[in-house]
């Protein structure tokens, strides 16, 4: 059947702000969902709150309602817009809960507005445990014994009758795990059933006995409306239950399922979403196997595309988003090709010749005395995913891509804990499990005793162990005794040239990276880059999208066009989210439409960079500069754009430069010149602009000399960080003592700042881009909440609301000077304090900043754009006028969301180091709106040190 010709406008539903449990993968879903219906002709309405992502960007629908994600905001659009149908299954737990409330209200059936792509009684079904727990009995498919609880009373019954603790604790409708978790104690009891119930929207949890330490399993599942179901990817959780799967590191495809349990989960799964209404479009499916039998239960169903849609896409190439929405418009599997191929059907299961794995990332060092165990509600604020011929390979690439200062799974000079505490280590789920599992190894504990202890499946232990084994070969050999073979399987293996140097260090004196490498080009030990193709090989594939390996032929053809390469910013973390990803996008589209092929570095597996269609090549690796290297050697591209890619791409600038290979933007010097604070205070000096007095300090008495000579309260400020990591207000003596120890455990190889702290100013955050001759200022932010608090963590308005002509003058000639003696070409954002006429410059970011989409936004100007190309060579003099005219008439105002409510236990402040994982827009008429006036009546309430 082809596509629906009953319907013309559809209203797409978006996720609105990143939080822990809803990122950027639904952006991506969305975008993909745009594009797949404007392909067919159907108008497209958005409704979206984030101005972070490319999901709101004008080139991806007809109109675009930046509002809050109320039932009164869609009912507004549904007034202006009326669309004859409505999506709900690209925006999350939102976009459903929206939805399923308006269709309570009967809303959409009044207005013969067509809810396609899911089934909304099913979301009443799966979303509500005791409903989902009836049907599920009803079709005959096992599950956990569990009942509903709506009091704390009725909950310690049920746990009765269930045998006692542990239990799990499991709201209803919530996403990401929000409120639930496992019940260990009768002392938590109490608290944690009432925080669920609280959370629960109908203040609802269910009970469940405890299956802790069972295997757990994702299947990704897509339906037609012919009831054809393809299954496209098996997800297993490599953490056993307990931990929910957005915090496990995970593996794709199963690796321990026996064929037998797989068919078994298979044929399960199919059932369950044959059960749950005749909707087509997507769906996941969990599942956990009892470990040595074939007893197996149900855990939960989403009749929607999930987080794991995005991670199962990248994973196989399949584009889950764009095929469910296909299907959601009437199209059957068996009409539609295969994206990919180009020449299959899509209605053939993804085949993977590969292994991946996906990793979370933490942010725990955000949050003091953030209780770091793992459970079932989710905490992780990103992910990478990494492709490898073998589990060893994946998972050594892995935790090279999650930026947290490791180069693989160990084998990295960090300091190897003792016996007892990596025992103690292990007892919990924690987020470096996997990292002490080979520290485990390493002093000799047995597979048998790490899978007593963390209920791991043997077969994962043993990969690992295996690592260890290489580790243990490569440590007694050098440079000149290393054999071909030996340096051939560890890189087979994953092992980096840095942790091969490292390993081959702890003996024979200090072998470097470079030698590694130099010594494995005299073996002629070069990747060969594989192209993802969802089908094992079996059929030509028509996407460039590739991965390294040391196996077999090189299927990436270098074109003789000219290239220019674009690193990526690595996984969501707070400090550097999607906004980064944003203009990745943009920089993709400026070099193509300058001229270049536009190639493509990155690892994370939810954002729209590395969806298969964006860049003209893609590589699926991590930011990592080995890895970078392989591919520029192999593509030969003029040069590399850094500035996109936040501080994952900008810290490997030193290294480019080192090799001579063209960076295009502003120099690398001058931006590694703006992040030594030193430095740039005395270029200020020179130019007569005036900045907080300071001093630079590398330890704890240099830090109080300075802090005596000029005054408390004072700034502490590390070099080279994003987010403001590490950075703190101290207004006595001994915070400045703790603060600086800490500073220097975690940044010991920095020179720090201590900058007298402007009390009670008011912050201004101005983005411009600079071509050489022209100055174009992008907007002059103001922050509401006063200087202090982290820039990403303000409320700010654009433009401003209280700054005098005179401050507002002396910003746009201190930036033009700043721009022209720094010889800036593209992106330059400056923060500056201001107290009354006077303005003080804090910092200078010459690349792409947080702020750019919002902007992008706010004005209707592609400011990423503008400034990518303007790196690439063009002058703004020649742009066209309608690209640089701002279209916003009011304000807008830039609101961050924080995740305190997935860390009780954390105190909620605010200070110089940033903690919001999103942002929304919101446009006002004037200043009597809750939007500013809540913020600014609470302005000072949170400002911590």
């Amino acid at each position: 059947m082809p596509r629906r010709n009953d319907i013309n406008k559809i209203l797409i539903i978006g996720s609105g702000p990143i939080v822990i449990g809803q990122a950027c993968e639904f952006d991506y879903s969305g975008s993909q969902a745009c594009k797949s219906l404007r392909e067919d002709g159907y108008e497209v309405v958005l409704i979206n709150s984030n101005p972070a992502t490319i999901m709101t960007d004008p080139m991806m629908a007809d109109e675009i309602y930046l509002k809050p994600l109320t039932e009164e905001s869609i009912k507004e659009i549904v007034e202006i817009e009326n669309p004859d149908a409505v999506l709900p299954t690209m925006g999350g737990q939102t976009g459903l809960n929206l939805t399923r409330n308006l269709q309570q209200e009967n809303y959409w059936t009044e207005r013969d507005i067509k809810i396609i792509g899911v089934d909304i009684d099913a979301v009443d079904i799966t979303e509500d445990r005791q409903q989902f727990r009836d049907l599920m009995d009803e079709i005959d498919i096992p599950q956990c014994r569990s009942r509903a609880a709506e009091s704390v009373l009725e909950a310690k019954e049920i746990a009765e009758d269930l045998g006692g603790l542990p239990i799990v604790i499991r709201p209803s409708f919530t996403m990401g795990g929000a409120g639930g978790g496992i019940v260990w104690t009768e002392d938590e009891f109490e608290k944690k059933v009432l925080r669920g119930l609280e959370m629960s929207p109908v203040h609802r949890v269910l009970i469940e006995e405890s299956i802790f330490g069972w295997k757990e399993y994702e299947l990704e599942l897509l339906r037609d409306p012919n009831d054809n179901v393809v299954i496209i990817c098996t997800v297993e959780n490599i953490d056993p239950m307990g931990v929910h799967t957005g915090d496990s590191v995970t593996v794709a495809p199963s690796q321990t399922l026996t064929d037998k349990q797989f068919q078994m989960l298979r044929d399960a799964a199919i059932k369950m979403m044959r059960s749950i209404g005749t909707f087509a479009g997507g769906c996941n499916v969990q599942f956990a196997v009892e470990p040595g039998s074939d007893r197996f239960v149900a855990i939960e169903i989403n009749p929607r595309v999930s987080r794991s849609s995005a991670l199962a896409s990248k994973a196989t190439g399949y584009p889950i988003a764009k095929i469910a929405t296909k299907l959601a418009v009437g199209y059957n599997l068996d009409e539609l090709p295969n994206p990919i191929t180009g020449n299959t059907s899509a209605c053939f299961e993804p085949s993977i010749d590969y292994v991946i794995v996906k990793a979370p990332r933490f942010n725990f060092e955000k949050f003091p005395n953030v209780d770091e165990e793992l459970t079932t509600q989710m905490k992780a604020v990103g992910e990478v995913m990494s492709i490898g011929r073998n589990f060893p390979e994946a998972l050594n690439k892995a935790y090279q891509s999650l930026e947290i200062g490791r180069s693989g799974l160990g084998a990295d000079g960090y300091n190897e804990l003792h016996r007892k505490e990596v025992r103690e280590r292990l007892k919990k789920p924690y987020w470096d499990r996997m990292l002490n599992i080979r520290n485990a190894f390493k002093l000799g504990a047995s597979v048998e005793e790490i899978a007593d202890i963390t209920k791991v499946d043997p077969w994962f232990l043993q990969q690992i162990r295996y690592m260890v084994s290489l580790e243990n070969r490569t440590e007694g050999q050098s440079l000149d005794t290393i054999s071909k073979d030996d340096l051939f399987e560890l890189k087979q293996a994953g092992f980096g040239d840095e942790q091969i140097a490292w390993l081959m260090s702890q003996s024979n004196g200090k072998v470097t990276e470079k030698e590694v490498r130099e010594k494995r080009h005299e073996f002629e030990l070069k990747p060969s880059f594989k192209v993802v193709d969802t089908c094992a090989a079996e059929f030509p594939a028509e996407t460039p999208y590739f991965y390294s390996a040391y196996e077999g032929e090189n299927e990436s053809e270098v074109t003789d066009k000219k290239k220019v390469m674009i690193l990526g910013s690595g996984p969501n973390r707070i400090g550097q989210g999607i906004e980064f990803d944003y203009s990745c996008v943009h920089a993709v589209k400026a070099a193509q439409e300058m001229g270049y092929e536009a190639i493509m570095v990155n690892c994370n597996p939810e954002t729209v960079s590395t969806d298969f269609d964006t860049a003209d090549k893609l590589y699926f690796e991590p930011v990592f500069w080995e890895r970078v290297m392989d591919i520029y050697e192999h593509e030969q591209p003029e040069g590399v754009i850094l500035q996109v890619g936040g501080q994952t791409a900008l810290k490997l600038g030193k290294k480019f430069v080192e090799e001579g290979i063209k960076i295009f933007g502003t120099d690398f010097e001058m931006i590694n010149f703006a992040e030594d604070r030193g430095s740039f205070s005395e270029f200020l000096k020179k130019l007569d602009i005036p900045f907080p007095s300071y001093g630079t300090a590398e330890d704890v008495d240099g830090a109080l000399e300075i802090a005596n000579r000029i005054g408390y309260p004072v700034l502490i400020r590390p070099s080279y960080v994003l987010g403001g990591q590490g950075m703190r207000i101290a207004v006595k003596q001994e915070e400045l003592e703790f603060y600086t120890e800490r500073v220097l455990d975690t940044h010991p190889e920095n020179a720090f700042l201590i900058d007298k702290f402007l009390e009670h100013a008011v912050e201004v955050d101005v983005d411009a881009v600079y071509d050489g001759d022209d100055l174009h200022i992008a907007g002059i932010m103001q922050h509401i909440e006063p200087a202090g608090v982290h820039s990403g963590d303000s409320t700010a308005v654009i433009p401003t609301y209280s700054l005098s002509d005179t401050a507002i003058e002396k910003i746009k000639e201190y930036h033009e000077k700043i721009a022209a003696n720094m010889n800036i070409k593209g992106f330059l954002n400056v923060q500056y304090a201001v107290k009354g006429d006077d303005v003080y410059v804090l910092e200078a970011n010459p690349r792409s900043t947080r702020t750019i989409p919002f902007l992008a936004k706010a004005t209707g100007r592609p400011e990423a754009r503008i400034a990518v190309k303007v790196m690439l060579g063009a002058k703004l003099k020649n742009f066209d006028t309608e690209d640089l005219t701002s279209k916003l008439d009011k304000w807008a105002i830039k609101e961050p969301v924080f995740p305190f409510d997935k860390f009780p236990e954390v105190k909620k402040e605010l200070g110089p180091e940033m903690k919001s994982t999103g942002e929304t827009i919101y446009f006002m008429e004037d200043f009597n709106d809750e939007h500013f006036k809540k913020p600014y009546e609470f302005k000072n309430l949170y400002l911590s040190k």
